[in-house]
């Protein structure tokens, strides 16, 4: 078996990805981020949590690496990292073709 580079990658990695996508409303918030930078303040205009819970949301995203963080002047928007989402779609893809080898031999096997 090949090992590919998602498995190579520490896994406490992506404990803190799963760990920081465990939570609604942090996944809600990587989708919004999706879309495109956003202050913290606008992050949380949809939710009906305060502006420090969204602020604590973030906090746990960027420890993730989910997340990124800059300044702007008076204003510090939030990037969605796509490195770390390649990461957590490179061991997802990983299960997927371990999973579908084995039901390919255990069709093999049944015939």
């Amino acid at each position: 078996m090949v090992m590919s580079a998602s498995l190579a990658a520490p896994e406490g990695d992506l404990d803190l990805i799963f760990v920081a996508l465990a939570d609604p409303v942090r996944r809600a918030l990587v989708a919004r981020l999706a879309l495109g930078d956003a202050t913290v303040g606008e992050l949380a205009e949809p939710f009906e949590v305060t502006q420090q819970a969204i602020s604590h949301h973030v906090g746990v995203l960027r420890r993730s690496g989910l997340v990124e963080q800059r300044r702007e002047g008076t204003r510090r928007p939030c990037r969605l990292s796509v490195d770390r989402l390649s990461l957590l779609g490179s061991w997802v893809d990983d299960q997927r073709r371990a999973w579908n080898d084995r039901l390919d031999a255990l069709e093999q096997h049944l015939r």
